[in-house]
């Protein structure tokens, strides 16, 4: 399938999940990132979810991250196609951005080099770890710029799509790991 096509049957399948479901599946997500193996790290750069885009919710993942006291990293758009990366604390200021994205307004800047897991945000996946976000390269321009061995986890509130995603080029990041709600993908 292709990812023009794969990006609106997702939209529209997100679009009839509550504020309230998109919530109990956040916790639900959460509990199902403790299968992974990702506990000796100490960097975890996780997006801050788009209510009005009914994103999986990152709040109870951030929560747990918290209580293991581990060194939360969120983006900031810096440009065309790149993010900065701030430490999460209780004083990091945040505002929307014009996407509607909670954003740092600054703080303390991490490098992708000290980055060891990160949580992707993405419409669709298939089986062989290839994502489909919204297109822009942000996220794909950001983990190449991480380490090869740098986790990469996608969040989904649906399974793997099984037909292969047929236009994925050289610049595309495949996933390491998927959380949905029924099941943990390892690719």
């Amino acid at each position: 399938m292709l990812k023009p096509e794969l990006r609106e049957k997702y939209k529209n399948l997100r679009a009839d999940i509550t504020p309230s479901q998109a919530s109990d599946l956040g916790l639900v997500l959460a509990n199902g990132l403790l299968q992974i193996p990702i506990w000796d790290f100490f960097y975890y750069h996780i997006f801050l979810s788009i209510e009005e885009k009914n994103e999986v919710d990152t709040l109870p993942l951030i929560t747990l991250l918290q209580g293991k006291d581990k060194n939360i990293v969120v983006p900031k758009v810096s440009g065309k196609n790149s993010m900065e990366n701030y430490l999460l604390t209780d004083s990091t200021p945040l505002k929307k951005s014009v996407w509607g994205v909670p954003e740092p307004i600054d703080g303390i800047e991490i490098p992708e080099s000290k980055i060891d897991v990160v949580f992707v945000p993405l419409l669709a996946f298939d089986t062989l770890g290839n994502r489909v976000g919204y297109g822009k390269g942000y996220y794909d321009t950001f983990l190449n710029k991480c380490r090869k061995e740098t986790v990469k986890i996608g969040l989904s509130f649906f399974g793997a799509e099984n037909e292969q995603i047929t236009d994925v080029n050289e610049n595309d990041v495949k996933l390491d790991y998927c959380i949905t709600p029924e099941k943990v993908y390892e690719f």
